[in-house]
């Protein structure tokens, strides 16, 4: 369609031609914007439009895609003489094989997994051990050993990118497509997180079943949105760390625990505790520069300071490690202070393996290895001697290109490694024992009892679904909310303009974002309100249509005519998305232009919903009176319509938190993408990144920011704490960066406490009532942030360690209980780069933006 010149699409669909009082049925709620259009009279439309209309309505249903149901299909992907099953040890696949099971002591399930798997891999020949080093792993038909491919994406849904592990098709033609991973960020809702990942979890189990999935699934991504222009927003958490590793910690836990199976021995060795699904977090680490300008992830070097290391970019995988138990982590592409991160030592064995206790294996992003020979050109390399640099850094398994035709290094180049002694045999062995003993917690060769039952009809069920759907109503944000344009009475309004680009009114594209499979079915914005208000105006436009001088005209009649006006716009995957940063802050393809002259047109203020992950610099609609209300909708998955239509004519009271600042777009000139550094740098002139450490002008809207039909007010018994910490005569005081010309009178003996040497038993506990002082019950996320004494310097401005999400009815109140560790959320990271809990006044911070609570909490270091 993009290939053609501008095309407007105007609909009128009045009350009583294609629509009924009664509610429609499902496949009506499904059927996408052309549809209803060819539903009706085309004697009206030219015969071009018709024949346009009814193409985008093949590619909508298309998308849609059937109801999965019922249905045989063959037991499990592996495939072996013509048959399949569900585990490797099954003698009858041995006897298929034409051996005896028997003989093979990895096959025992009565001994230790460590011990099975140094029989598989003692078995096998270099050559069959190297085979089995990349992402589409050989196997061994000689001992039984199959093929196993180990890329599969599960970042919001069972996704089908990567070489063909996981696939849709006969039985299983789509699964639940959940919202983008900044959407579910910004419901802050912990629980919600990990029943996404056990969803996703139980629908890969039941694909696994019918041979349309493996077990090994490379989700999260839990990069820190550093820059607002980074362009992989959409598939992380957000800006704030904390909020990135508690999403880690439950996203993981939901795909990976399997309830009434971590106790016992598998409690003792957590290398034998067995997995639901295997999680992997990735990109470690100092990842989030894609491709900016001159800037490309295949070469960049990223210059990070240690201090932003382990207070940034590690900490979420820290805690997708030590609390998530994750099973895998991925590394990245990019070279961290000068060494790529796939060949780190330092960052792979020594940090993520022995410091923080991975159990499991660690895999390159695709093509990490051979991207450093081919693009970094690191150290003149040769594919041997990067194979090797990777290998004995700590790297288990290299994913290759396979969209380019290519192997991955390890493959290619690990005879070569070992027979020019570049690496001993012993680290393939090592490498190789990991994999596979990921695989034995997976059930892959004994196979897991709980989950055999599961089949077609455990995918895409109507639990699930809806668990999409508040999955995108919780996340949704409602940014401005003028003289209380929302909700839409849907008793009184009784016709809607619905004003926007043909792919945001119809979004059966843009609504699932990137790394999405194919979902259960998708319900657009059109299918949704529609389906709230009979009669609804349509005006479409594609390709730049929209701000031609007829665009804007229909555009202009069209909001005039109906007694609300709703404006779909924002960006999508060609804006930002992986290997594409964006370049500003603002909507693309005049946009601006169109809305402003609806916004004049219309008789009543209009509303504004936008699709975007990152930020968009809407200070026009923020300013202008006739934009009565901003929802910012974000990529909802296969139920955002639904979701947006509840939020807009009230059937839910939005309860979303940005996740990240919205800056406004002169931020873009302030600082370059390529500088690292969170901290304020005034010999630059940056004013600093994210909420912590950002000290520019104001923003457009801050992190945590969202607005409530409804109002809350906090209270608590808690006015201030005192806590004393007593020094041991084996801890050692260190001291603390204050600012120019605060440092305290006499110094205190003890300025600050070296957290890796202390027990850290103290705690602080408080309560705070949340109340609902409106008319309208609803959701209320209440954050609470620490501040370090106002004396000491560098430090963040604030730092959020806890949050919780509350229902609170109209008229209540809810009492919320919140216990902080003073190592944990006191700590700040000093420019020695020790994390340290400082002595003197900090605060405790309770709410954002109007409401709010703080109050100090002097922490004594007692020597």
């Amino acid at each position: 369609l993009r290939a053609h010149a501008p095309v407007l699409y105007t609909l009128l669909l009045p009350h009583g031609s294609v629509h009924s009082s009664s509610s429609p049925s499902l496949q009506e709620q499904r059927m996408p914007l052309a549809t209803m259009a060819s539903a009706s009279s085309f004697t009206r439309y030219p015969a071009f439009l018709v024949a346009l209309l009814c193409a985008i309505a093949g590619f909508s249903s298309a998308a849609a895609g059937p109801v999965v149901g019922g249905g045989a299909g063959g037991r499990g992907p592996i495939a072996t003489n013509g048959k399949n099953y569900t585990k490797v040890c099954d003698p009858a696949r041995f006897a298929a094989l034409g051996l005896d099971m028997s003989r093979y002591r990895y096959c025992d399930a009565s001994l230790p997994y460590a011990d099975r798997v140094r029989d598989l891999v003692g078995q096998l020949t270099l050559e069959e051990k190297v085979r089995n080093l990349g992402d589409q792993a050989e196997g061994a038909p000689r001992v039984g050993l199959p093929p196993y491919m180990w890329w599969g994406e599960a970042l919001h849904s069972v996704s089908d990118v990567g070489p063909g592990g996981t696939r849709f098709g006969d039985v299983v033609p789509g699964a639940t497509s959940f919202p983008l991973v900044i959407n579910s960020a910004a419901s802050f809702n912990e629980s919600l997180w990990r029943a996404i990942g056990g969803v996703v979890s139980t629908e890969i189990r039941a694909m696994y079943n019918l041979g349309h999935a493996e077990l090994t699934y490379w989700s999260p991504n839990i990069n820190v949105v550093r820059d607002p222009r980074w362009g992989r927003a959409s598939e992380t958490p957000g800006e704030d760390p904390f909020v990135v590793g508690r999403y880690a910690v439950n996203f993981v836990r939901g795909m990976q625990d399997i309830t009434g199976r971590a106790s016992g021995d598998a409690a003792a060795d957590p290398f034998t505790r067995p997995i639901k699904v295997s999680s992997c977090c990735k990109h470690f680490a100092a990842y989030d520069v894609d491709a900016w300008f001159k800037a490309d992830r295949l070469t960049f070097d990223a210059q990070v300071q240690e201090r932003d290391m382990i207070e940034t970019f590690e900490r979420p995988f820290e805690m997708c490690i030590r609390d998530g138990d994750a099973s895998c982590v991925m590394c990245s592409y990019n070279r961290v202070n000068g060494i790529p991160a796939c060949a780190d030592a330092r960052l792979l064995s020594e940090t993520v393996r022995s410091q923080w206790q991975l159990h499991g294996y660690i895999v390159s992003d695709c093509d990490s290895v051979r991207v450093m020979v081919r693009d970094a050109k690191w150290l003149n390399y040769t594919g041997v001697e990067a194979t090797a640099a990777a290998m004995k850094a700590g790297l288990d398994l290299d994913c290759g290109m396979f969209w380019e035709g290519a192997r991955d290094f390890f493959t290619t180049y690990g005879v070569d490694a070992v027979r020019q002694g570049k690496i001993k045999e012993a680290d393939v062995d090592n490498a190789l024992s990991n994999v596979y003993l990921t695989l034995m917690r997976l059930g892959f060769f004994d196979g897991m009892p709980e989950f055999e039952s599961l089949g077609a009809n455990d995918v895409c069920t109507e639990d699930h679904k809806e668990l999409a759907a508040d999955a995108a109503r919780q996340g949704m944000v409602l940014l401005k909310n003028d003289a209380r344009r929302l909700p839409l009475d849907p008793n009184k309004i009784k016709s809607v303009s619905l004003v926007g680009l043909l792919e945001h009114i119809n979004a059966t594209d843009v609504m699932l974002g990137d790394y999405r499979g194919k979902p259960c079915r998708v319900v657009t914005p059109y299918n949704a309100i529609r389906k709230m208000v009979n009669a609804t105006s349509v005006h479409a436009c594609d390709n730049g249509a929209c701000d031609t001088a007829e665009g804007l005209g229909r555009a202009s009649r069209t909001a005039k005519i109906s007694d609300a006006t709703i404006v779909v716009a924002g960006l999508n995957m060609s804006v930002e998305r992986e290997s594409n940063d964006r370049e500003d802050l603002l909507l693309p393809w005049n946009q601006t232009n169109w809305i402003n002259a609806v916004a004049e047109a219309s008789p009543y203020p209009i509303v504004l919903v936008i699709m975007s992950a990152g930020g968009v610099d809407v200070s026009f609609a923020q300013n202008n009176s006739k934009i009565g209300a901003i929802v910012w909708a974000g990529y909802p998955g296969e139920e955002g319509g639904t979701a947006i239509a509840d939020v807009l004519f009230g059937k839910h009271n939005p309860g979303g938190r940005l996740p990240l600042t919205w800056f406004k777009n002169e931020y873009v000139n302030q600082i370059p993408m390529t500088s690292m550094a969170l901290r304020p740098d005034a010999a630059h002139g940056y004013p600093g990144r994210t909420y912590k450490f950002y000290g520019g002008p104001a923003v457009l809207y801050p992190f945590g920011h969202g607005l409530s039909y409804t109002t809350f007010s906090y209270a608590s018994g808690t006015s201030g704490a005192t806590v004393t910490i007593p020094i041991g005569a084996w801890e050692h005081c260190k001291m603390l960066t204050y600012k120019a010309g605060s440092a305290p009178s006499p110094s205190p003996a003890c300025p600050a406490l070296n957290v890796a040497s202390h027990r850290c038993d103290e705690a602080v506990s408080f309560t705070v009532t949340v109340r609902n002082t409106g008319g309208v019950s609803g959701d209320h996320v209440v954050p609470v942030y620490t501040a370090p004494p106002p004396e000491v310097g560098d430090a963040p401005l604030r730092q959020l360690v806890a949050f919780r999400r509350v229902f609170v009815p109209a008229g209540a109140a809810v009492e919320v209980p919140f216990t902080l560790n003073v190592c944990k959320d006191f700590a700040i990271v000093e420019e020695t780069a020790y994390t340290v809990v400082p002595s003197g006044a900090s605060a405790v911070i309770v709410g954002d933006d109007a409401l709010a609570l703080s109050f100090a909490v002097t922490i004594n270091l007692a020597v």
